[in-house]
């Protein structure tokens, strides 16, 4: 377990709520969360329980109606949009599950991006790419397109894009999604290996497969933190259940 210290990230009350002319939708509820520097941290909950939205808020990408959101120390969440912009370009590094890599720009050129907005010299940003493709296995591919790709190379490729900008931490939702068990698995490993490395990692997912990998799982249903257990745990009470689903977990709470 990662030592405790100063938190990279802090939540205290946080909450939001979703306006329309006749529903008010309260997707959170009192968050309260701190994850550590070097952190593995799993969020998990069925459909519609608000991890997309816990997600968003950490990725500074929205914005919570009442709390406090701390980042490396820093209130992050009242900031002006230019300055909560540059924040997600230096500390954050996101993967998706559909990828989000951009069809018509190279393996290298969509690696590169994220750096093309940091005012960062042409021989640095070959340097930064070539480095955070080798470490993902993908440097082969430096002149490919998306689709000469497999759905497990399209997701390296979009971790090398998280790392390139040796971001404070990893937003990674349902990183496995859209792959087969043999690639989400490779994933996985890789994540893995980058965690030891000493990256800070919160990823969203339903399948306990993947939890076990994480230090921490975080338990939501219905905006509420709900429980939180170790990713050994998880792993435990899914074998105690076959065919058991966090979906189907959150049935017994």
């Amino acid at each position: 377990m990662t030592p405790q210290g100063e938190p990279l990230i802090r939540l205290d009350g946080v909450r939001k709520v979703f306006f329309t002319d006749e529903v008010e939708t309260h997707a959170l509820s009192d968050i309260d969360l701190e994850i550590q520097r070097g952190e593995f941290v799993s969020i998990a909950g069925p459909s519609g329980c608000g991890k997309s939205t816990l997600l968003s808020i950490l990725g500074l990408l929205d914005s919570p109606t009442e709390g406090e959101y701390w980042l490396n120390g820093r209130p992050v969440n009242r900031l002006p949009l230019g300055e909560r912009s540059r924040i997600r370009n230096r500390e954050i590094g996101f993967i998706f599950q559909a990828f989000h890599l951009i069809a018509d720009l190279t393996v290298f050129e969509n690696v590169e991006l994220p750096l093309t907005y940091r005012g960062m010299s042409s021989a640095e940003r070959k340097k930064r790419v070539q480095e955070a493709l080798e470490r993902v296995g993908m440097a082969h591919r430096i002149k490919h397109y998306p689709s000469q790709l497999s759905g497990g190379q399209q997701q390296r490729v979009a971790v090398a894009r998280a790392l390139v900008g040796n971001p404070s931490i990893f937003l990674a939702d349902e990183p496995t999604g859209n792959l087969d068990s043999r690639n989400g698995e490779a994933v996985m490993e890789l994540l893995r290996e980058l965690h030891h490395d000493g990256t800070t990692i919160c990823m969203v997912t339903h399948d306990p497969r993947y939890a076990r990998y994480a230090e921490r799982t975080v338990h939501l249903f219905d905006g509420h933190i709900v429980e939180e257990a170790s990713g050994v745990d998880c792993v435990a009470r899914a074998q105690l259940h076959p065919g058991f689903c966090f979906l189907q977990m959150y049935t017994l709470l």
